[in-house]
């Protein structure tokens, strides 16, 4: 009787640990959310010195024992070339303007390109891209999608269209150690991102979906798709 008894109290015990465990779990992963938006409620208005992609590589540099040397210098979107506002914007997310931060038709069209053997960009937005590039950095994992898919439509709602392209320009990575549209055409192009042309543009937009293996000087194909795209969009 007594045996049982103690069984019983040891089953309940665990049972509310387990419990306690999933509860303490739970909220700490909605007081990570939460910190997240008020982030993104903050980078409406401020600049962010830093995203996980830069710190990650830092680290990476580190680890490895190589020097690292960022280049990074935020500017506003109005000194941008308008160019290479249209050439990110037809290499990465051709329906920007129409989505709501996923674009369900552009995921199916990846899938497709997958299953064919052959892709020329993935089904990511800009939006999406922006998340992940803030928070996350480049790692893959369930748990960072699940969080990526709940955050997209905070950001689209918080920053809106402008501004999120704005930090996805300054922000995105264009190469080693480099980040950012101005970072960016100094070190190709050896220019301001405020004068860089069509060709350029197009060129750093190609490189995108791998900039630590791609140079513009190569993307001779993948430009000119990404000139025509901008054509057909009316840029």
């Amino acid at each position: 009787m007594t045996g049982n008894l103690i069984t019983r109290v040891k089953a309940q015990l665990r049972s509310l640990t387990w419990r306690r465990a999933l509860l303490s779990i739970a909220v700490a992963l909605v007081s990570l959310w939460l910190f997240a938006v008020l982030l993104l409620v903050a980078a409406r208005f401020i600049d962010p010195p830093t995203t996980a992609v830069h710190i990650e590589r830092h680290l990476q540099a580190i680890l490895h024992g190589k020097p690292y040397q960022e280049r990074f210098q935020f500017v506003p979107l109005n000194q941008i070339s308008p160019d290479f506002q249209h050439a990110v914007i037809a290499a990465e997310d051709a329906r920007f303007y129409q989505h709501h931060g996923f674009d369900w038709q552009a995921m199916e069209l990846a899938a497709e390109h997958d299953m064919d053997g052959g892709k020329i960009r993935g089904g990511s937005t800009l939006t999406q891209q922006l998340v992940k590039n803030l928070f996350f950095g480049t790692s893959r994992s369930y748990l960072r999608k699940g969080a990526e898919f709940t955050l997209v439509p905070m950001a689209e709602l918080i920053l809106g269209k402008q501004r999120i392209l704005e930090l996805y320009l300054n922000e995105v990575e264009w190469g080693p150690a480099v980040y950012g549209a101005e970072a960016a055409c100094q070190f190709w192009d050896h220019t301001s991102a405020r004068k860089i042309g069509r060709d350029q543009s197009a060129r750093l937009a190609a490189i995108l979906p791998s900039p630590l293996k791609r140079k513009p000087s190569r993307m001779d194909n993948y430009s000119a798709i990404i000139e025509e795209r901008m054509s057909q969009m009316g840029w």
